[in-house]
């Protein structure tokens, strides 16, 4: 053998085990991404998830707003990429408990009857108004002993959240996605599809409850995002008890 083709044969070897490498390390990093992100989601290969559809309430019959509908479509490519299967149902016919499979719930208390269970279960610090009547409180969220107003198509706020029932290692978490608008809830799929990998660094597996401010929607849509904190202490406890009002006053006349 010449010491050209020894070359040549050298060359093509070494070509060979670099692709190799470069195949093996690709193909590792992907799966632990991978898992990364199953363990984030819960949603480990072939498991089970509940995909929970609010209402429109401004609408006369049973419809899903638009902004929720892309809010799902979101939600249902992330279950797919981490190769889980999915139950769509709608909010009033769950009928089934928490913790068994991973669920994301989209929508406000005022059109969704789950996320409102949810809340009185696991979020006792956040109140939101409801009241179909207009006025400044309208659609406003009182978290702990602050208050987050909307003012619609300019600054409006949606909870993002991944809550876990308990200490019970197996148990599966809950999405939540409560915004004080539809456009607002897909604003925070956005985020969490957008964001999955960097929130899954800093809470892992945890609990928490983010507020996130949805900007200028009427001109940017949903995907102008700020976070204004996280809130998952003011949010998971007791609202403080309002302050008592002071005692009247007596005042006693006295005549000369």
């Amino acid at each position: 053998m010449t010491d050209d083709v020894r070359n040549i044969v050298l060359g093509v070897v070494a070509a060979g085990i670099s692709a190799a490498l470069g195949w093996f390390t690709r193909t590792y990093l992907s799966k632990r991404r991978l898992r990364r992100k199953q363990a984030f989601f819960g949603l480990p290969d072939s498991s089970e998830s509940l995909l929970v559809v609010n209402r429109d309430p401004a609408a006369s019959e049973p419809a899903v707003h638009r902004f929720d509908v892309f809010a799902l479509l979101e939600l249902a490519a992330l279950i797919k990429d981490c190769g889980a299967h999915i139950q769509v149902v709608t909010q009033d016919m769950v009928g089934q408990g928490f913790g068994e499979r991973t669920e994301f719930c989209v929508g406000g208390p005022g059109s969704n009857r789950r996320m409102v269970a949810h809340m009185a279960a696991m979020l006792p610090g956040v109140r939101v108004n409801v009241d179909p009547e207009p006025g400044p409180d309208r659609g406003a969220f009182q978290i702990g002993s602050e208050r987050y107003r909307l003012d619609a198509g300019t600054t409006e706020y949606v909870l993002l959240a991944r809550l876990t029932a308990g200490d019970r290692r197996e148990a599966r978490p809950a999405f939540l996605f409560c915004g004080q608008r539809a456009i607002t809830n897909q604003a925070a799929t956005r985020y969490l599809a957008r964001h999955h990998e960097k929130l899954a660094r800093k809470h892992g597996t945890s609990s928490f409850v983010l507020l996130l401010k949805v900007v200028n929607s009427q001109a940017y849509g949903p995907d102008v995002v700020e976070l204004v904190g996280d809130v998952t202490r003011a949010a998971t406890s007791p609202l403080p008890a309002p302050a008592p009002a002071p005692a009247p006053t007596s005042r006693n006349s006295h005549r000369a």
